[in-house]
C-alpha cells in the first residue's frame, strides 16, 4: 500500500471541502420527499457546488473494474440498493430509504460522505436500521485514534450492526480519501482489534458502514449498483476523518 498523510496545509484545505460537502448533503436530504425525482436531486446537487465552485467528484469518475466512467454527481440508492445507485426517474414514495453518497473536489481536496433519509414515516425495522448504522459509523469513528489500528475501525462497526441484529454488507469498504476519491488503505467493516496497519497522525480516511437487515451479500446489477441479494433494507452512513494527534477531526460533520 501506498499511504499518504496529509500536512496541516492539507488539512486546512480538506475542511474547506468538508464543510462544503456536509452543507450541501443537508440540502439534499431536506429536499428528498415524498414525489421528487432521483435525477432532480443530482440537479440540486450540481447547482449547489456550481454556487460554493466546488466541483462533484463522482461525475465522470470511473473507478477500477467499471465498463463505463459515472455520468452523475450523486449516488442515489433506494431500499435493497445500498451503493452507487443511479439518479434517474424514480420518484420517492413514503417508506423508502434513500442512500445519498457525494464527494466533493474543493481547490484540488475530496471528502466523501454519506447519508440514508426515510422518507416519510417509514417502518419501525427501517428507523432502527438507520439507528444502528448510524451508530456503526459513531464506534468506527471512536476507534480512531494514533497507533490505533485499522482492525479496531471494523470490530467497532461490526460489534455495533451485531447488537442491533443487523449485519455489515460483505466486500464492500471504506477507503483513503483526500488527494484522490479512493486511496489506500481500504477501510473495512469489520475486523478484530490491534490487527492492521497502525493509525498515524495525518491519515485521512472515509469510514462508511452499509449495513442490512438480511444476510449482507449482495447482487451488482447492470447499473453497476450494489443490491442486497435477499432484498433486504440497506443503510449506509458515511463521514470523512483525519487522524489527528488529539485523536480525530470529523472532516465532514452536518
Amino acid at each position: 500500500m501506498s499511504i499518504r498523510l496529509k500536512s496541516a496545509k492539507d488539512l486546512a484545505g480538506l475542511r474547506e471541502s468538508g464543510a462544503i460537502l456536509a452543507d450541501v448533503l443537508c440540502e439534499l436530504a431536506s429536499a428528498a420527499q415524498t414525489g421528487i425525482r432521483l435525477e432532480e436531486l443530482d440537479r440540486l446537487a450540481r447547482a449547489a457546488l456550481k454556487r460554493r465552485k466546488a466541483t462533484p467528484t463522482f461525475l465522470n469518475y470511473r473507478p477500477e473494474g467499471a465498463n463505463h466512467p459515472y455520468p452523475a454527481a450523486l449516488c442515489t440508492s433506494v431500499n435493497d440498493q445500498v451503493v452507487h445507485g443511479l439518479p434517474n426517474t424514480y420518484q420517492l414514495r413514503k417508506g423508502d430509504l434513500l442512500k445519498i453518497d457525494l464527494g466533493v473536489t474543493y481547490k484540488g481536496y475530496i471528502t466523501d460522505s454519506a447519508t440514508t433519509v426515510g422518507v416519510g414515516k417509514v417502518s419501525p425495522k427501517a428507523r432502527r436500521l438507520m439507528q444502528a448504522t448510524r451508530e456503526a459509523l459513531e464506534a468506527g469513528i471512536a476507534a480512531c485514534v494514533p497507533g490505533g489500528h485499522l482492525g479496531d475501525i471494523g470490530h467497532a462497526v461490526e460489534r455495533t450492526a451485531r447488537r442491533a441484529g443487523c449485519r455489515v454488507i460483505r466486500g464492500l469498504t471504506g477507503h483513503g480519501v483526500g488527494f484522490k476519491l479512493h486511496e489506500d488503505p481500504p477501510v473495512p467493516n469489520s475486523g478484530k482489534k490491534g490487527i492492521g496497519m497502525s493509525l498515524p497522525v495525518g491519515l485521512v480516511i472515509a469510514i462508511e458502514p452499509m449495513l442490512a437487515t438480511g444476510s449482507g451479500d449482495t447482487i451488482q446489477r447492470e447499473d453497476e449498483s450494489y443490491a442486497t441479494a435477499d432484498g433486504s433494507l440497506s443503510a449506509h452512513f458515511e463521514h470523512t476523518i483525519a487522524i489527528t494527534e488529539d485523536g480525530c477531526e470529523i472532516l465532514t460533520a452536518r
